[in-house]
């Protein structure tokens, strides 16, 4: 993913470019029955040759390597894609992002809407041990152990109790998660949450006896032990990653494939050219990228797939290391960018220019918060910002992104843009995906890009990443006590409408203050083999093979 697309940004010639529903609704989505047979093949061609039907239940794809194949830590789409893979959770999501009984087989819900019993049905894990819903509370009170050290733990933060044992406020059984037997778990939660049903769809088991075992048991092939559609082969690092078909699963009838081949090919272009000699069945999102450059063309020529998902891409600041202890430095930086040539012309795919942080499948202001491209007040607000901090020459500023054709692409446009505009000379590092997320999580960048997907389309879901000043979710060291106490309110709040009204005076709020700034709503864009079907990529971006197959 080396090349990109280049373009005239105002008069600087030959500068690097600019460049996973609806509003969040207070209801509970219904919980269904995962449907016994889901889209399989009605008339799927025979080959004559016997290589041909393995062929057939074989996809191939690209990706990254994932920063981990570990539930307790997860946090990034790859990650994620391949857990969702080899794990399942008590729900699952179908191709419109509402949830299905998966592990659960049923749900009830108490009147108040703050207590959930679900039944589990009968399941193996891939070692032929029961899930149980012990298994469950082992896993999300084990994530949820300061011991444990999860840079994710905040994910089960709407369980009663959760935040305050990992802050240590609380003990491990006050946390609302219990099994009461070996099929029931009952989940107590601090607040209604109209969308649990979906969150529990990322929220998965670990087996115990496996975990206490071998602290690296996700690590290994030999040794990691799941309960989804699939279960890992091969892990090849920075290589390949194989997947084959879990015959333990307890839907395994509806699983067609045999094997999921995964390589790890950093360059796009490489990546393209492998779907285009029919080496791969898949190219880009959302797990990988396509090149900048061929978006474009491929749209054009009808080939490109794109679906608007529930994610911003943003960057962030650092509040602690100067200049950006300073708001006025904040928004001059995030004023100067030009968002829609970054998405016109690097995106290129129907992004949206995002002048807050909700994307527009959750927005509670679409409009934005403030207008784009304002270079002229930027560097007003830069000015009067060096003068308060005393400074007549900024410190060095670096911008930390993660390795991809797209963001090297608009981390270049940015370097343009604020080096025009501001006069501001900004040092570009790349890192592979763990090491930029440890960086973050450490505190080491000035400024970092950032992209969240929604784990439920509701604003809430983006805003209360910041309510934390030291936390995995909230790495710009800001913090507003206001702001959080509007974020808590949200959550006692019943009326639906006072409830939104109140997330927007948070996220008006956050923007007064700048520790972010989007860049914009994000859309995935991808080309496939006319054989693939039933791959699910819902409106969340979460990628699901469990139903997938070939012609």
């Amino acid at each position: 993913m080396k090349r990109y697309f280049s373009f005239l940004l105002g008069t600087l010639v030959a500068t690097a470019m600019i460049m996973s529903g609806c509003s969040g609704s207070s209801s509970s989505p219904a919980v269904t029955p995962a449907p016994k047979t889901t889209e399989t093949p009605q008339s799927a061609s025979t080959p004559a040759k016997e290589t041909g039907k393995a062929e057939a239940k074989v996809l191939r794809m690209n990706m990254e390597e994932p920063a981990t194949l570990d539930p307790t830590f997860a946090e990034d789409t790859v990650s994620g894609a391949v857990i969702r893979a080899i794990f399942d959770g008590l729900t699952r999501l179908d191709e419109n992002g509402n949830p299905l009984n998966s592990i659960a087989s049923d749900m009830k819900v108490s009147d108040d809407k703050t207590t959930y019993t679900f039944t589990l049905r009968d399941a193996l894990w891939s070692n032929g041990d029961p899930v149980t819903a012990h298994d469950f509370e082992f896993a999300w009170k084990h994530a949820l152990d300061p011991k444990t050290g999860s840079q994710a733990a905040y994910q089960f933060y709407s369980l009663k109790n959760a935040q305050a044992f990992t802050a240590g406020q609380a003990q491990r059984d006050d946390i609302g998660v219990k099994a009461l037997d070996d099929k029931t778990l009952e989940i107590i939660l601090e607040h209604p949450m109209p969308f649990f049903p979906t969150l529990v769809s990322f929220l998965m088991p670990i087996n115990k006896k496996v975990v206490e075992s071998n602290p690296d048991w996700a690590k290994d092939s030999k040794t990691l032990v799941g309960n989804g559609p699939f279960k890992l082969e091969t892990w090849e690092h920075k290589n390949k990653l194989t997947l084959v078909k879990n015959d333990q699963y307890w839907e395994a009838d509806v699983v067609k494939l045999e094997r999921i081949e995964f390589s790890m090919i950093e360059d796009a272009n490489t990546e393209l050219a492998m779907f285009q000699n029919g080496d791969l069945d898949w190219a880009g999102g959302p797990i990988s990228g396509l090149p900048v450059d061929a978006v474009g063309p491929l749209h054009q020529e009808g080939k490109l797939v794109t679906k608007p998902k529930a994610t911003s891409y943003y960057i962030r600041f650092n509040a602690e290391k100067p200049p950006f202890t300073n708001v006025k430095v904040r928004k001059a930086f995030a004023y100067a960018i030009n968002r829609k040539e970054i998405a016109d012309n690097i995106g290129q795919a129907g992004q949206t220019p995002l002048m807050g942080i909700t994307p527009i499948t959750a927005s509670l202001k679409p409009e934005g918060f403030f207008a784009d491209n304002q270079p002229e007040e930027a560097r007003k607000l830069l000015a009067e910002g060096m003068k308060e901090l005393g400074m007549t020459k900024l410190p060095e500023i670096s911008y930390l992104y993660n390795t991809s054709d797209r963001n090297k692409a608009i981390a270049e446009a940015l370097q343009a843009v604020w080096k025009k505009e501001l006069g501001v000379d900004v040092k570009l590092i790349n890192k592979e995906t763990k090491v930029y997320l440890d960086d973050q999580e450490q505190g080491n960048f000035v400024i970092t890009r950032s992209s969240w997907t929604a784990d439920y389309n509701d604003p809430v879901n983006f805003l209360q990443k910041f309510i934390e000043k030291y936390s995995s979710s909230n790495i710009t060291r800001w913090h507003n006590p206001t702001y959080t106490d509007l974020i808590k309110k949200s959550y006692r709040e019943g009326d639906d409408q006072k409830r939104k009204q109140t997330l927007l005076e948070a996220e008006t709020l956050l923007m007064e203050e700048m520790p972010l700034t989007g860049i914009f709503s994000d859309v995935n864009a991808w080309v496939q083999s006319e054989k693939v079907k039933g791959v699910r990529v819902d409106p969340l971006s979460k990628i699901d093979f469990k139903w997938a197959y070939k012609e």
